[in-house]
């Protein structure tokens, strides 16, 4: 299982959360809305992005300490230490980042989006649709 994989960011998301401590636990807890700026080289898969369709965006959460294990959940100290995959800590030894957006906006290459709680800068390693029901697929 050893090995090195090589993940190359697409793009970078431009925020007003310039430090941790100005972002919510999760997006849907008061997160700005936030633009996600693509690289040139990956235009061509932004073609079906319409606003109004719900996207997992998938982040380096390049700010992460990676050596932690364990966190107490949300920050709380007067909850239990949790093994960290168990939880949706950033820090993690790799610290990938899950975020289910709206998108609210597509120009060209930056695509606007609602409830994102990754820092300015955080670089974007993939984007996905959410799946509706088998027979919507």
């Amino acid at each position: 299982m050893t090995g090195v994989y090589e993940i190359t960011p697409i793009g970078r998301v431009e925020s007003p959360l310039l430090e941790r401590g100005m972002a919510p636990r999760q997006g849907d807890e008061g997160a700005p809305d936030a633009w996600l700026a693509f690289e040139p080289r990956v235009r061509d898969g932004l073609q079906d992005v319409r606003a109004g369709q719900e996207l997992l965006v998938l982040t380096w959460l390049d700010r992460a300490t990676r050596e932690v294990l364990t966190v107490r959940p949300r920050g709380e100290g007067d909850r239990p230490l949790t093994g960290v995959f168990s939880t949706r800590s950033p820090d993690r030894p790799n610290p990938i980042g899950l975020h289910r957006v709206r998108v609210l906006e597509v120009d060209g290459l930056r695509v606007k989006v609602g409830d994102l709680e990754a820092l300015d800068g955080t670089p974007i390693v993939d984007v996905k649709p959410v799946l509706g029901q088998v027979n919507e697929r």
